[in-house]
């Protein structure tokens, strides 16, 4: 048997957790089309965010269903994916931020393109939650 140097899987999910942990309120809030945003982003203040009207509150939504756990060597953590009904919303992505910790942004997604709804539901589908795909991963 070996030695390797390692940061052990399980002090992974212990970081994931600490740094979003359940009890916290983390919101996703919708990004339009034109908004610029990368992982230099630190805290959410409704800038680029879609307009608030239509279905949509700005600020976003709570997320629920918070579920943290491993994928192989990564910590990945996943929510349900939110919507917003009979809602007219044009968006590009969106942000996860914890609403209980300042504000601070915990991940920045692109839809790949520009998602609309019209007088619909909107839904934010987000990325299945493996070490390649997960929003938010360590």
């Amino acid at each position: 048997m070996a030695i390797t140097n390692a940061f052990p899987n399980q002090s992974k999910l212990d970081a994931l957790k600490a740094l979003c942990p359940a009890a916290n309120t983390l919101k996703l809030a919708l990004l339009a089309p034109n908004a610029n945003f990368d992982k230099a982003a630190t805290t959410y203040d409704g800038t680029g965010e879609v307009a608030n009207g239509n279905g949509y509150t700005t600020g976003g939504k709570t997320l629920t269903g918070y579920a943290a756990a491993l994928d192989g060597d990564t910590a990945v953590l996943d929510f349900a994916d939110p919507s917003w009904a009979n809602s007219t919303i044009s968006a590009g992505g969106a942000l996860i931020y914890d609403a209980t910790d300042g504000n601070k942004i915990r991940g920045v997604f692109s839809f790949g393109g520009t998602v609309t709804s019209t007088n619909g539901t909107f839904t934010a589908t987000l990325p299945a939650p493996t070490a390649a795909a997960a929003v938010i991963r360590i």
